[in-house]
Parts: structure tokens; C-alpha cells; sequence
């Protein structure tokens, strides 16, 4: 019988089954740059992407004994804010001595999918500066989308993005292309039906949390936090830093005579220190 007083409802437990249930639960904050913060708010430097440019001479060039031309790298100084997303739920001490542990697995799991899946949105809309591009490169898709197999051409969208970044001076070899699933239904039909290939290699989920395949060397990305109409690529680890204050974590309390509540919470923000790093294939549906 489980009951209020046991080990199976109290903190150390919980917190292991939370971090069992994130782990496959986060896309993007496993992709992202992770580190920490103590304080209550982040200062961060966005480098300019662009090279530096000279006036004279243009070439570098120079004679000997001459003085060299002077340059000057460009940062924007951000500052940014950790925020707590949480959630709660209670548990009745019916439900507990009833010994049904579905009633708590199952509490918890959904507690704990509210909260990572938060966390992943708030990252990802970081990631797409909010599917509204204002640093990111950015391209409508060809045609009128994914899904018009006459006039789309998700390959050549791809491939796109993939210029955009390399001419920023970043290795595309660790690309990713995320999308939701219709989108990805859209792009595996284009490659079947169109151009008569076969299914891209499907990769291990052990390998990375949320990759099913690989195509033109980027691993392919399903999630639904990536917004509708709109299809993600870039180097995520290089473009999007998640700072936490505080890891995902739980805590309970008995409620005398009624039963146990749970929370479930987490505290940090995402900067976006690389933004030629990233690109946004919008307008991806007819």
C-alpha cells in the first residue's frame, strides 16, 4: 500500500522520475549550448556576423616597415532575465492509499511534460526570434510550399539555408532542419514522389532526443513546438545559449487529511549570441 508517509511520493524519487521522463521529452535544450547562472539576470554579447572591412588598402596589403590598418570587432551588449515556469497538481490520499501508482506516474509525467515542453517552446521561439526573423537569415519557401508537390521544392529550401549559414563563415556540418510533423509528412512525400528516392537513413533516437533521419547532411528534427507554416535549420549548440538558474526539480507536500501536491518547475532563459548561425524557411504550407 502506498500512503503519504513513503518514500515513493517523497522528493528524491519524484526528482528521479522527473529527469527520466525530460530526457525524452526535451528536443532543443539538449541541442542548445547549456551552462549556469547565480544571478538574476544575464549579460550577453551578440557579435556582429559580418567581416571586418578596411578602408585602405582594401587588401590587407602593405609594404615594409609600414604601419598596419587598424580594425575593430563589433558586440551588441544584451541583457537578459531567468523566468520560473512551473506547474502543480494534487494527488487525493484516496487516490495514494488506493495504491494505484498509475494515478502518480502519471501525475508526474504530465507535471513534468508541461514544464519541459514550455522550456522547449521558449527556446525554440529564441531560436526563430519568434518565426518573425529580424537577425536570423530567413527565406520564404519555393513556391507556394512543402506540400505543392508542382511548384514546392523543400530540397532547394534547404540548401538555401545551408548557403545562407556557410556564407556567414560557419561549418554546416553539424546542421539540423526542424520541423512539425505535417511538414515532415510534406518532405518525405516530395522526396518519394518527386525525386523517386528512398526514405532518408533514419537515425537512432539514442543518438540525439527527436532526430529521424538525415538528409543532404543535416539531421532531420520533428517536434511540435516548431510552429506551423515554418521549418528551423542551423547549428543550434553555436546559435542558442539556455542559461539556468535552476534545473528542472520538484518538491511535495502532505495536505493534512487530503493528500500530497507536486510541483514541478524550472528557471532560466535562452540568448541568441549567433544569429547568422540559424535560418527560417517560412511560409512552408499552401
Amino acid at each position: 500500500m502506498v500512503t503519504v508517509e513513503t518514500n515513493t511520493i517523497r522528493g528524491l524519487d519524484i526528482d528521479k522520475m522527473i529527469k527520466g521522463f525530460a530526457l525524452t521529452n526535451y528536443i532543443f535544450k539538449g541541442m542548445v549550448n547549456n551552462s549556469t547562472t547565480s544571478g538574476d539576470s544575464v549579460r550577453w554579447y551578440q557579435e556582429t556576423a559580418a567581416d571586418l572591412t578596411l578602408t585602405s588598402p582594401s587588401f590587407l596589403e602593405t609594404s615594409p616597415l609600414s604601419q598596419f590598418e587598424q580594425a575593430e570587432v563589433d558586440w551588441t551588449r544584451n541583457t537578459a532575465y531567468p523566468k520560473k515556469y512551473a506547474i502543480e497538481g494534487t494527488i487525493s490520499r484516496e487516490d495514494i492509499k488506493s495504491a494505484d501508482i498509475d494515478v502518480l506516474a502519471r501525475t508526474i509525467l504530465r507535471l513534468t511534460r508541461a514544464v519541459v515542453k514550455k522550456v522547449d517552446s521558449v527556446i525554440y521561439n529564441v531560436m526563430s526570434e519568434d518565426q518573425t526573423p529580424a537577425t536570423i537569415g530567413t527565406a520564404a519557401a519555393t513556391g507556394t510550399g512543402w506540400d505543392d508537390l508542382t511548384n514546392g521544392n523543400p530540397i532547394l529550401d534547404i540548401m538555401a539555408g545551408l548557403q545562407a549559414i556557410a556564407e556567414n563563415d560557419y561549418d554546416t556540418s553539424g546542421c539540423i532542419v526542424a520541423m512539425d510533423p505535417k511538414n515532415y509528412k510534406d518532405l518525405l512525400n516530395y522526396v518519394i514522389t518527386v525525386k523517386g528516392s528512398s526514405i532518408p537513413a533514419f537515425a537512432s533516437s539514442t543518438v540525439q532526443t527527436g532526430v529521424v533521419g538525415t538528409l543532404v547532411g543535416c539531421k532531420l528534427v520533428v517536434s511540435n513546438n516548431v510552429v506551423a507554416d515554418s521549418v528551423w535549420m542551423g547549428l543550434p549548440k553555436t546559435a542558442v545559449t539556455w542559461k539556468s538558474f535552476e534545473g528542472l526539480h520538484s518538491e511535495t507536500e502532505n495536505i493534512m487529511g487530503k493528500g500530497t501536491k507536486i510541483a514541478v518547475w524550472e528557471n532560466g532563459v535562452a540568448i541568441l549570441t549567433d544569429p547568422k548561425a540559424a535560418y527560417l524557411i517560412t511560409d512552408t504550407n499552401t
